[in-house]
């Protein structure tokens, strides 16, 4: 039996105008998870604990089958993990995102534009992050280029803080959200005099992009310590995503990470190299277990955009579930399939929100009838709710 999670990334969401009442997941042409919702079981879960934010970290934990509420020690660690930082036991390990900002303003009165400077690439990243490096690095804080707008710093031996996520307040004045740390605000304010004229920042403007102008930390936390996935679930598991911190996630829990050429963490992704990472890993290179995570219908949610997070759900559809079924089919292997967002990301907020989100669990060897549609009203209908997500993976790998 081989075991293949697809987790569209903020994919559920809630009835919208533009789309005639329907939410995303409704609206999409979505044939093959159809297919499998009608052939197997669908229902909600709820995979952010009660009082814990709605983060991407929190969330796939849960779906990964460890326990938020015993196992999570912060997002920034798991992204850490994926680029080989090392960490000391007291140290705070921060997101640091290079967002942009309006350039007029005092600093704190200036207004949040876009929380990932136009999906900037990791190239023209890692040339902004060397010029924090030369200006702030030193014995107590490092500074380390991660993915696309996603960095993170190491504060030794230092001290944790109340931090919002930037996307949260697209569009607001940052003076509320700035970090009470006075360190930490003292980096944000100079990094925007470092980046905001920095030449690369000139040139995208040029180009009709936005500045990567000012750093922007949240999600900090210390060294986390998984169990190995082989370990809790006798399983070989592989990770396949375009985001550090399923990387990481993928490191603490000694799982194989799949890199894959192209992988953008956005709709422009190589969502073919993707699919057949994941056909690779369970056909040749032995795996029992593949996760493939999808983040561009969050990323199309953070952005507003509504025809591209429908487009986007569509490509998971056509160009990484269909694949892999069918892929499998032919090799003749049993397996089970488990299609869920990790959390909803509302079109009408542009942010993460806590509700449950729907699930198809497909089995090769146990299909079922129904006229079911994937999607949120159908799968609430079932009555079907799991109301700890971690326990919906034990019974997925139930044998």
């Amino acid at each position: 039996m081989k075991y293949i999670v697809v987790l569209g990334d903020g994919m559920s969401d809630e009835p919208i105008a533009a789309l005639g009442g329907k939410t995303p997941l409704e609206a999409a042409n979505t044939p093959t998870m159809d297919a499998l919702a009608s052939k197997g079981e669908m229902g909600m879960v709820q995979n952010v604990p009660a009082g814990m934010s709605p983060g991407s970290e929190v969330a796939n934990l849960s779906v990964m089958g460890y326990d938020p509420l015993t196992d999570f020690t912060g997002r920034s660690p798991l992204e850490a993990l994926s680029v080989g930082v090392e960490m000391e036991p007291d140290d705070i390990i921060f997101r640091c995102n290079v967002a942009t900002v309006t350039e007029e303003e005092p600093y704190d009165q200036k207004t949040i534009l876009d929380h990932s400077a136009s999906e900037i690439s990791t190239a023209d990243a890692d040339v902004l992050m060397d010029a924090i490096r030369e200006a702030f690095n030193s014995e107590e804080f490092q500074f380390y280029t991660g993915t696309s707008y996603r960095h993170i710093m190491v504060w030794k031996h230092g001290r944790l803080a109340q931090l919002e996520p930037p996307h949260d307040h697209l569009t607001q004045v940052i003076g509320p959200w700035l970090p009470k740390e006075p360190v930490l605000r003292e980096f944000m304010e100079k990094s925007f005099d470092i980046l905001n004229n920095h030449p690369l920042n000139v040139a995208r403007a040029a180009a009709g992009k936005n500045k990567a102008n000012t750093l922007w930390y949240w999600g900090a936390g210390t060294k986390p310590s998984l169990q190995s996935f082989a370990e809790k679930t006798g399983l070989k598991g592989a990770v396949i995503s375009a985001v550090d911190l399923l990387k990481g996630i993928a490191v603490g829990a000694d799982m194989q990470i799949c890199e894959v050429e192209g992988a953008t963490g956005s709709i422009d992704t190589n969502w073919e190299g993707k699919a057949q990472a994941a056909i690779d890993a369970l056909l040749k290179d032995g795996c029992d277990f593949a996760y493939v995570h999808l983040e561009a219908p969050d990323e199309m949610a953070h952005q507003g955009l509504t025809e591209e997070k429908v487009k986007s759900i569509e490509y998971l559809d056509s160009r990484i579930v269909a694949p892999i079924k069918c892929a499998l089919e032919a090799a003749g292997e049993d397996f089970r399939m488990l299609v869920l967002p990790d959390h909803p990301n509302l079109l009408r907020l542009r942010t993460h929100v806590g509700e449950p989100v729907p699930y198809i669990l497909y089995d090769s060897t146990k299909e079922r009838k129904s006229l079911a549609r994937y999607s949120e009203k159908e799968a609430m209908a079932t009555g079907i709710f799991e109301p700890k997500g971690h326990e919906l993976m034990a019974r997925f790998l139930q044998r």
